[in-house]
């Protein structure tokens, strides 16, 4: 990652305006990253319907540190068949060319593009456009965004063939590098695409987003901490507020139910830890309405905090209503999940 300066993002920001009305229209229709009026959304839908066509089998070409590895010399070339103005072209160069300054020391840049300039998400789309033309011209069906790409295919055999052709085709042709340890001839609902993966046809998050989204949430939740419990709602909603918006293109609501759950049952424990001894937590339990047998019998056991946040008496006394309701204030809803979870920010703590 790399950041320009003012003068030259503010260069870079207006060679964007210039390029990028006479190049996008040049670039494929199944590319999908840093382009006007696209999204990843769409991407996911597109891979979808490829799918639900009958083409199961996916291509998952990994590309080793893309934006670091771009030829500058090619990609100038490239530009040059749009951009007939020399000056335009001497300018890129420069930019490309310009280098690195890391703790007061200059490092030349000979080739590849800075992460985190406005240009090098356009440059890079112009650099992979000719993977999408290669692949068009053999007539495979795929999916881009940004380095991120997926070829699908009907059959195993297919797939393993594919695989070894584009593969040469980009590392002796692009001049870039496949990184075969990550990149892989599976079925749709083994591979991640943009965080989602396609199973039975249907579009779910995948398995790997899952996990980090359950480390996240012990991470915003940890235990014996300073924070008041008012703080560490606020920061929880902050995460899953931009984590929900995005994988609610979802279409199984249960595995964002999944994480909801686990958020709750986070904070059901942190309300058993606030109680230092048991006969507090106890009648804690018995002042929110859970019967004394119950309740005696909940906390007078053996089982640790996290135990306890999963037991009836805690579900009665803090269900999930009690995370939803303050002082009448309604509940924001999404189109497909009527229950997204930034109800925390009315959480009721008393």
């Amino acid at each position: 990652m790399g950041v320009p300066c003012i003068r030259d993002r503010v260069v870079q920001a207006t060679l964007k305006l210039i390029l990028e009305p006479l190049l996008d229209p040049t670039f494929s229709d199944n590319s999908y990253g840093f382009r006007p009026g696209r999204n990843q959304r769409q991407a996911v839908e597109s891979a979808q319907r490829i799918v639900q066509s009958g083409k199961e089998y996916v291509v998952d070409i990994d590309l080793s540190k893309f934006f670091d590895r771009v030829q500058h010399d090619r990609l100038i070339e490239r530009l040059s068949r749009f951009i007939p103005d020399k000056r335009i072209l001497r300018i890129i160069g420069m930019i490309l060319r310009s280098g690195v300054m890391k703790e007061g020391l200059v490092s030349p840049t000979t080739e590849g593009t800075v992460q985190g300039s406005p240009l090098s998400p356009l440059l890079s789309n112009v650099v992979l456009d000719e993977l999408d033309k290669e692949l068009e011209r053999r007539g495979l069906e795929f999916c881009r965004f940004a380095d991120d790409c997926n070829i699908f295919v009907k059959s195993q055999r297919a797939a393993e063939r594919v695989m070894r052709s584009i593969s040469k085709f980009i590392e002796n042709k692009l001049k870039l590098v496949v990184n075969w340890e990550k990149s892989k001839v599976a079925l749709s609902k083994c591979v991640k695409f943009l965080g989602m993966t396609i199973i039975a046809g249907a579009i779910a998050i995948s398995a790997q987003s899952i996990n980090r989204a359950m480390d996240k949430v012990k991470e915003l939740t940890p235990r014996g901490t300073h924070l008041p419990l008012e703080q560490t709602i606020k920061r929880i909603n902050n995460w899953y507020m931009g984590w929900s918006g995005y994988y609610r293109m979802t279409q199984y609501p249960s595995q964002l139910a999944k994480i909801e759950a686990h958020i709750r049952r986070r904070l059901r424990s942190r309300l058993v830890d606030q109680q230092k001894k048991r006969r507090h937590l106890f009648e804690k339990l018995v002042k929110r309405g859970v019967a004394c047998q119950l309740a005696a019998k909940t906390v007078f056991s053996n089982r640790g905090r996290w135990a306890l946040s999963h037991t009836r008496a805690m579900e009665a006394a803090y269900p999930n209503r009690w995370f939803i309701v303050e002082k009448g204030v309604k509940v924001r809803s999404t189109e497909k999940h009527p229950h997204w979870f930034d109800i925390l920010q009315w959480v009721k703590v008393t």
